[in-house]
């Protein structure tokens, strides 16, 4: 993850997972509007493996987080975009800036699956574990990126051990998946939740403060 070799930057009008709208409305007699996104509802799964006592999470490229460190640094790149033409950097940043710590998660694409076999495949798929349905406890739903999409995700809690892994998981390399599987060990995991120079998702140190408050009680005493 460490190269980035090429970097351009175009307007886009949709994508295959984005749907951008113009919203018009009228609050308390005034007249507003406000653009956002349509997206895929998704689900997200805190990992505990009880054979080593640890969180099994994701490190993987976020285009969005590296562009907003390249716009921090290099804003003229962005000087374009409302215009046809490609900007280009010559120099891309090192891709490690744009690398984040997050949940085992996936997008609600699949009609035919619940939410809970989706959040099982996305366990294989990423982690490697092989779960059941009936392991997995729902903690809550939520609304995520409220500002832009409003979509919902769904956290849930597997617990996994040694013997479940059945792959190094990964995701799906022929989907552009470049995921990396990383152990967080739980006397460790409240000072990496909250240590800023592992950047993270809302989600990690929600679920991991969720943990340290519903389940770590109940672990047999060393």
């Amino acid at each position: 993850m460490d190269a980035i070799e090429e970097l351009a930057l175009q307007p886009c009008t949709s994508s295959l997972y984005l749907r951008p709208f113009r919203l018009t409305y009228r609050q308390n007699g005034a007249k507003k509007f406000w653009d956002f996104m349509r997206t895929h509802d998704s689900v997200s799964i805190l990992i505990f493996n009880t054979s080593r006592q640890c969180f099994v999470v994701v490190k993987q490229f976020r285009p969005a987080v590296y562009m907003c460190e390249v716009e921090r640094q290099h804003p003229q790149l962005f000087q374009n975009q409302d215009k046809e033409s490609f900007s280009r950097l010559e120099d891309p940043l090192p891709a490690v800036v744009g690398v984040t710590y997050e949940l085992c998660a996936g997008i609600v694409d699949k009609p035919h699956l619940s939410l809970e076999e989706i959040a099982c495949e996305e366990i294989l798929e990423e982690c490697g574990y092989r779960v059941p349905v009936t392991n997995l406890k729902k903690i809550t739903s939520y609304r995520s990126g409220v500002g832009v999409t409003g979509s919902r995700q769904t956290l849930f809690y597997a617990e996994v051990t040694d013997q479940m892994r059945t792959s190094e998981g990964g995701g799906q390399p022929e989907e552009g998946e470049l995921i990396e599987v990383v152990e967080i060990p739980l006397e460790d995991s409240m000072k990496f939740a909250y240590d800023e120079t592992f950047p993270k998702t809302m989600g990690v140190i929600f679920s991991f403060t969720w943990f340290q408050n519903n389940i770590a009680p109940k672990l047999p005493k060393k």
